[in-house]
């Protein structure tokens, strides 16, 4: 058999097209059997498939394996075997795997969805900038966004003029010349910073777990201090994963002292955030929000953020990309050892 791939469909509910795409390139590399379990079928691995006896690679995705398992397979060396997310180890099987000389692989926890965030997060900027959401809206609604002219038809410095379609209230227009500000010089910040960079923005990050090279590759001038990162920023972007140490760093001080009409875009987790004073500002149109991620999720249909003039919103869906499940599975198997035909 020579390998074995076997899927149990609580995988393909979150990742719905790695296991696919570990298939086709575990098929490239020789003999391959794929199974896929119905819903409902929690038997363990080895009352699924009866023999076990030629398998030398396994990767099973939310599929049981036991020790037992692991005996009928007198060939095995290598395994990922992943557990259904919150599902205890066991750790007689970790055992019998270790005595057997098995190597064994555990995926990443994350880097899969970077490119797919922050090109989102991009998205998202672009947006806000230019209210293309909102002109979206209204244009289904009445003919009002094809007036051109001034209000009045006088002609105002400083006031809309012709094909004008941004709100002067808030960071509007091109990324170019903009101060961008980015908490984060991680997998996601990175990328973002390296985007809004090449689009001529003025880039500043703060990030004191990130290597140096981080911030060479990004074009991030680095900052050494969170608090004057936000006191200049035209466009605020928090970009770090949530844990215990980032839960709730972006304080009320650091969200008040963003200048009045700055975009700020959450594309990673709220909660590192004080939202409730993201809120207030947001709803007094002190500055504007661009956000797939919020303090409350789904999104009361009754929330005040949905369908303002300041906030363009998405339903926390930047990450699971086609392209970030290929990255999952390709993660995965470049840890197993280079085959040959």
């Amino acid at each position: 058999m020579g390998s074995l791939i076997v899927v149990h469909p609580t995988f393909d509910a979150v990742w719905p097209f790695a296991a696919d795409h570990l298939g086709m390139l575990w098929l490239k590399q020789g003999s391959l059997r794929f199974v896929r379990l119905q819903h409902g079928d929690d038997r363990p691995l080895h009352e699924v498939v009866l023999d076990l006896a030629t398998v030398e690679r396994l990767i099973a995705l939310n599929v049981r394996v036991t020790s037992e398992t692991v005996r009928r397979m007198p060939m095995l060396r290598e395994a990922a075997i992943l557990r259904e997310y919150g599902a205890d180890e066991d750790p007689e099987l970790r055992a019998v795997l270790a005595a057997h000389g098995i190597r064994t692989y555990a995926q990443r926890s994350e880097g899969f969805w970077g490119q797919s965030v922050a090109e989102f997060a991009l998205a998202l900027t672009l947006c806000a900038l230019r209210r293309i959401p909102q002109t979206y809206v209204e244009m289904m609604r009445s003919h009002e966004v094809w007036n051109y002219d001034p209000p009045g038809g006088r002609g105002m410095p400083g006031q809309r003029g012709h094909q004008y379609g941004d709100d002067s209230r808030f960071t509007n227009g091109t990324v170019a010349g903009k101060r961008v500000r980015i908490v984060g010089a991680g997998n996601i910040g990175s990328r973002y910073a390296s985007f809004v960079k090449m689009l001529g923005a003025d880039v500043a990050a703060w990030d004191p777990y990130a290597s140096e090279p981080s911030f060479h590759r990004s074009g991030a001038r680095r900052v050494f201090y969170l608090d004057g990162l936000t006191r200049d920023a035209d466009i605020f972007a928090p970009m770090l994963p949530l844990t215990e140490g980032t839960r709730g760093l972006i304080t009320r001080d650091h969200i008040y002292s963003l200048p009045r009409g700055c975009l700020i875009v959450l594309a990673t987790r709220a909660a590192i955030c004080d939202m409730a004073a993201i809120r207030e500002r947001v709803l007094n149109d002190e500055v504007a929000l661009a956000a797939d991620v919020f303090d409350v999720e789904p999104l009361p249909l009754d929330d005040p953020l949905l369908g303002r003039h300041n906030v363009v919103h998405t339903p926390h869906n930047a990450g699971r990309t086609r392209h970030a499940n290929e990255q999952w599975a390709q993660a995965l198997a470049d840890q197993f050892l280079p085959t040959s035909l």
